[in-house]
């Protein structure tokens, strides 16, 4: 090889090394600051007319990308069936920022991942436009549907059923809901009037109330005072205790009943089976008191209270349960009430961990993320969160809630193919005459397979109690079946 040639030959390799390193410096080192600038009209256009991924349900697409009507963009995003998942999908508009998955998940759904670099890399020499990572989530479509329908217009309810083994999510219903194709239109003056019409509804959550909203479980966070009594020693499901038909609050002249709908009444003294099945109120009160606050906040913190950073992956509200409580707070919170909230979700993960052994399983809501030539980019695997309890007081609390389904307050959850544990929660709201209505459970007891949690928010007691244990047996047939 003679001189020429060889100085020719370094300069071209250099020049690629150097024109690679460019764009290599540009796709990754800079991409955020170019991206922001306010000046770079153009890549707002092509962000807001990109050709995203699509979000899919049993390998149908829920969100999608079209060619767009409008000369200014090229794709217009779309949903389909928005009413079963905007609270999960969210919306990528042209005037806010994305929400729920699309914004969760944004790097994928535009093809900017580290793992698209060079599929990024191979469209700038290609010409090619590049779409966006696919995300495939795990509900089921079917279950989706029913969980939905069965929640009556006009109400504030949430449906979930998530798969007890592994924390996947089925379902995962709310309403009121909302059409978010409202809210992806490429026209700003119509987005801005469209998005005045849906916030005339005060009860309208962006974000799925099943995740969004943390408010008074009620007699469901009996659950996790459950645990605290067993792992103390001090209580079985034998154990004899005191069921005064109402207590007098510590320091105060305030009374707490039991439920006056309920026939705790009729038993002054009873075991913590019968207790539990009827739902009484005093014994769970005065048993806080004597083990004090620490347990039961450890016990729901076993669960995920207190916790700020569960994403499923979207974000979940924190359920709460306070710290240097009052003897009176603490008495109302040990059944649901005063100071301690949860979200839906979080009375889910309660009955499932219950449901496998007192091992709690991280829920999740994406099973696999793809690349726009399908290749995996990320797959999901089951995550162990915590170990709430053990085997054996999970199996023992397991037993007290199919009591309360057989002779309890969940009878309207009996079926004859498979025995169901669960525990129903009324949390009373103020002098309003309107309560939260709950229900968390799981089936089969003997061999758990789904877990499912209904609730309703601000509800009269009559409607509420009509919907919950019926509608829990509904979606674990389904499921099951």
């Amino acid at each position: 090889m003679n001189n020429a040639i060889r100085h020719t030959w370094v300069v071209s390799v250099g020049l690629f090394i150097t024109l690679f390193a460019a764009l290599s410096i540009i796709q990754v080192g800079v991409t955020d600051e170019l991206n922001a600038n306010p000046n770079n009209v153009r890549q707002l256009y092509e962000d807001r007319g990109a050709p995203r991924g699509a979000i899919t349900v049993d390998g149908t697409a829920i969100a999608e990308s079209v060619p767009s009507d409008n000369s200014s963009f090229d794709y217009q995003r779309v949903y389909n069936e928005p009413d079963l998942y905007s609270g999960i999908t969210g919306t990528y508009s042209i005037a806010e920022p994305a929400t729920g998955l699309e914004g969760t998940l944004n790097e994928y759904l535009s093809g900017q991942s580290d793992s698209q670099f060079f599929d990024r890399i191979a469209s700038v020499f290609t010409g090619d436009t590049m779409d966006g990572g696919q995300v495939e989530l795990t509900l089921d479509g079917e279950l989706q549907q029913i969980a939905y329908d069965l929640i009556p217009e006009g109400t504030r309810g949430s449906i979930i059923v998530t798969e007890v083994a592994t924390g996947d999510i089925k379902a995962m219903a709310a309403k009121p809901s909302y059409n978010n194709n409202d809210l992806a239109i490429q026209d700003s003056a119509q987005y801005v009037e469209n998005k005045a019409e849906l916030e005339t509804n005060p009860d309208l959550r962006y974000t799925s109330p099943a995740i969004s909203n943390s408010i008074a479980p009620g007699s469901t966070f009996k659950l996790v005072d459950l645990v605290a009594m067993l792992e103390s020693g001090d209580y079985d499901a034998e154990t004899v205790l005191d069921n005064p038909n109402s207590i007098t609050l510590p320091n105060t002249t305030a009374e707490l009943p039991n439920f006056e709908r309920g026939i705790c009444e009729q038993r002054p003294e009873a075991d913590l089976a019968w207790i539990v099945a009827q739902s009484c109120n005093t014994p769970f009160a005065e048993a806080a008191l004597e083990l004090g606050q620490d347990p039961l906040r450890e016990s729901a913190e076993a669960f995920g209270w207190n916790s700020e950073d569960l994403g499923i992956p979207l974000d979940v509200a924190t359920s709460t349960f306070p710290e240097d409580l009052s003897d009176d707070v603490l008495a109302q919170s040990a059944v649901g009430q005063q100071s301690v909230t949860a979200t839906p979700l979080q009375m889910n993960m309660v009955a499932s961990a219950i449901a496998n052994g007192g091992t709690l399983m991280k829920p999740n809501l994406v099973d696999a993320i793809r690349g726009s030539d399908l290749q995996l980019l990320s797959s999901s695997e089951p995550e162990v969160l915590s170990e709430a309890t053990s085997e054996d007081i999970a199996d023992e609390i397991t037993e007290m809630m199919i009591g309360v389904v057989e002779t309890g307050t969940a009878t309207r959850a009996q079926t004859g193919n498979f025995q169901v544990a669960a525990k129903t929660g009324t949390a009373e709201i103020g002098d309003t005459g309107l309560v939260n209505s709950w229900i968390t459970g799981f089936a089969p007891a003997d061999d758990p397979q789904y877990a499912v949690t209904v609730a309703y928010e601000r509800i009269d007691y009559d409607t509420g109690s009509s919907l919950t244990a019926p509608q829990l047996l509904t979606m674990l047939e389904a499921a099951i079946e």
